[in-house]
């Protein structure tokens, strides 16, 4: 095997532990509310610390993807997201539940833009577009976090056993891929943060992520709580994996979906399917209509990231991995405002009524996405 494939195995390896880890930790949230007996607003409170830890995250990875190749950032965050996945079964305390909580997020963060950093690197080594099919492996993880998720609540297995399972897979799995993962990657150009009047290119971009954050951000931590508590479902995992494997299917399509109608129509098709995927689950809370609801959102939602990655690699300002990085902070603004702040709706109108805030979000991508390209269209 040639050694970019080999490369691009190993970096489609970190992107699906990634996947599998996230969503190893959003589909037990429900289990961590029980646990720690909170109710919608001070689950939100609890989540607030995810997008802060996350900010300190992005602020180190660029610095930190100026020093270090990022394989070696592969190697320490995801050991380190490890041992936090675990640390989260295993705390007795709201306080230490923060503080395990932090680190996750930001080994994530850390991770998540060292992965994409390396995607466009790998990308230029290639004819035909594959950043789509990095995203889909990520959310291949999640479905099948989700799937093992489902199995675990469903037979009582206890979170400490589920967690711990997951942290050893992907230890053992992230040494092995260390080992095949692309060398001497650093950027030695467009490191430096540049201070001044914002950059078109990145704001809208910027914008972009952080209404795709809300939407996304929305469905990994609320979408099993209103399973639970608006559809009166059991098995509260059902709505998640559905989103899951529709998001996931959806992005091994996105490169030819791309070749065929473009980023601007997909951008546009995208904001309609969350808005109305979001809509058909507000307004007939059932288990199937709700299913289908979640499908639609989880279509809409896949397209959202990978493109807006791919455009932030075209910037003439930055390296690819810092116009990654400083975007991203939108993206934390995004967690920052969104899960929290549907949990605080939640608690004063009920969830049902807090999840209009992913329909006002789906259709924000329609006229943003058009601004960026009529202001960028000579510079593409």
């Amino acid at each position: 095997m040639k050694t970019k494939q080999v490369n691009r195995v190993a970096l489609s390896g970190y992107f699906f532990l990634s996947g599998l880890c996230f969503a190893t930790w959003a589909s037990r949230i429900p289990t961590l509310k029980a646990y720690f007996n909170l109710n919608d607003a001070q689950l939100g409170s609890i989540l607030l610390v995810m997008p802060f830890a996350a900010l300190i995250g992005t602020v180190t990875s660029g610095w930190l993807i100026s020093k270090f190749n990022n394989r070696d950032l592969l190697l320490v965050s995801f050991l380190f997201f490890s041992f936090a996945l675990l640390g989260i079964s295993l705390v007795k305390t709201s306080v230490l539940l923060i503080i395990v909580l932090a680190l996750f997020s930001i080994c994530m963060r850390v991770l998540n833009i060292a992965m994409n950093a390396q995607s466009i690197t790998l990308q230029a080594l290639y004819e035909k577009k594959i950043i789509g099919s990095f995203h889909g492996v990520w959310s291949l993880g999640g479905v099948l976090g989700v799937v093992f998720s489902t199995f675990m609540v469903r037979f009582n297995v206890t979170i400490q056993n589920h967690f711990l399972a997951i942290a050893l897979i992907t230890i053992l799995a992230t040494i092995i891929a260390y080992k095949y993962s692309l060398t001497k990657d650093k950027s030695t150009t467009g490191n430096k943060l540049i201070i001044g009047k914002p950059d078109p290119f990145i704001f809208y971009l910027g914008l972009l992520i952080f209404f795709a954050a809300i939407c996304e951000g929305g469905m990994f931590d609320w979408s099993g709580i209103y399973f639970k508590e608006v559809v009166k479902e059991e098995v509260f995992t059902y709505g998640y994996l559905l989103f899951m494997i529709f998001m996931a299917t959806s992005r091994f399509f996105l490169d030819k979906v791309l070749d065929k109608i473009g980023m601007p129509k997909l951008y546009i098709i995208s904001g309609l399917l969350i808005s109305t995927g979001t809509l058909t689950t507000i307004l007939f809370p059932q288990f199937w209509t709700a299913l289908i609801g979640f499908c639609l959102v989880g279509i809409g939602v896949s397209s959202i990231f990978p493109m807006t990655y791919i455009l932030a690699g075209k910037s003439k300002k930055y390296s690819a991995g810092m116009a990654i990085s400083i975007i991203g902070t939108y993206a934390i603004v995004g967690m920052f405002i969104g899960p929290p702040l549907i949990g605080y709706l939640s608690h004063a109108f009920g969830l049902k009524n807090a999840f209009f805030t992913l329909v006002v979000c789906g259709l924000m991508f329609i006229p943003i996405s058009q601004l960026f390209f009529k202001t960028q269209k000579n510079n593409l």
